[in-house]
Order: C-alpha cells, then sequence, then structure tokens
C-alpha cells in the first residue's frame, strides 16, 4: 500500500520535469520560429528533437538543423526511389534514374547550404553574400525536387503516388529550411 504513493510522486515528478523541459527557451525558439513556417506542423514535429538535444540554442543552429532534416529527409528518399528502379517498367525507371540524379543534385546543394551557414557572420557584405548563397542553394534544392516530381506527369498509378509522397515529404521540411534561413535575414 505504500508504494502507491511513491509511485504517484515519482510520475508527479516527471511530469513536473517534462512540462520544465517543455518551456525551456531552446523549446520556444522552436515553437516561435515555426509558427509561420510553410509546414509548421512538419516544422516543430522535426526540430523539436533539436531543442531538446540542445543542438538548437540560436537561429543559426535551427535553420542548420533544419537542412540536417532536409539532408536526412533526401537521402533517405533517394534510397527508397533507387531501391524501385528494379521492380518498375522501363517507362518508371527512366523516370526514377532522372528523380534519383535530381536528389543527388539536391544533397550537393544542401551541402554548400550548410557550409555558407557555418560561415556566416553578421554584418556586412559577407554576410549579405553567404545568406544569398545558403538562400540559393536551398531554394535550387526545391526547384530538383518539383522537377523530380515533373518527370512523373504521364504517368499513372502506384509508382507515381509512392514518388509523390517521398519527394513531397523532402519538398515541405526544405520548404521550412528555407524559411529558417529567410528568418535569419532579419
Amino acid at each position: 500500500m505504500t508504494t502507491a504513493p511513491l509511485l504517484l510522486s515519482l510520475l508527479l515528478a516527471l511530469l513536473i520535469s517534462a512540462a520544465a523541459a517543455a518551456a525551456s527557451p531552446k523549446h520556444d525558439l522552436v515553437r516561435r520560429s515555426c509558427v509561420h513556417a510553410s509546414y509548421p506542423d512538419v516544422c516543430l514535429r522535426t526540430l523539436s528533437p533539436s531543442s531538446s538535444s540542445g543542438a538548437a540554442a540560436t537561429p543559426r543552429d535551427l535553420a542548420q538543423a533544419a537542412v540536417r532534416v532536409s539532408l536526412a529527409h533526401v537521402r533517405k528518399a533517394s534510397e527508397y526511389l533507387a531501391g524501385m528502379k528494379g521492380s518498375v517498367g522501363r517507362r518508371e525507371r527512366g523516370a526514377l534514374s532522372d528523380c534519383v540524379e535530381q536528389m543527388a543534385d539536391t544533397v550537393d546543394e544542401l551541402r554548400k547550404t550548410m557550409s555558407a551557414l557555418r560561415q556566416l557572420r553578421r554584418g556586412g557584405a559577407e554576410f549579405r553574400w553567404q545568406m544569398s548563397n545558403a538562400e540559393t542553394w536551398v531554394s535550387a534544392a526545391l526547384t530538383n525536387e518539383e522537377t523530380c516530381l515533373d518527370g512523373f506527369k504521364e504517368i499513372d498509378g502506384e509508382v507515381r503516388a509512392d514518388v509523390r509522397k517521398k519527394v513531397t515529404n523532402v519538398a515541405r521540411v526544405t520548404s521550412n529550411a528555407l524559411y529558417l534561413i529567410n528568418l535569419l535575414d532579419d
């Protein structure tokens, strides 16, 4: 009988600890930054782990975390799409090959974005230059994702639906990364 109050006390302590962590300044940064993103729910879901791990203490950290999330999604989607090529017809295989190539270009552009964000220093022409580079490369990544989907306009069925689902997911996290990078300019 004495274990019930102890368990309740432990549960209450755990809930208070979780509430305090959720209200941390880092979590507030994610919430404030994601509220006006193109896909706020996706932004919160994918970046909240960054705030709890301490990886996103500043807006620049958060933008870098968003680019890392986008990179992870692109790589995963690319692997999935490459794996599909063996089980589809010739026409779908060609579109998938083009799409995988676009995803490889996206990975390169997002890596360049990370490099620009790491070099970002407030003030002056250098800041403007690095911001412009980061914005350009993320925009190019979004264009690659749209181009990938364009290759499936004339293809119907399950393959098109699978590709659209994977690439749309990548486009959403990439769009949020662009939004968070643009916030650095304010």
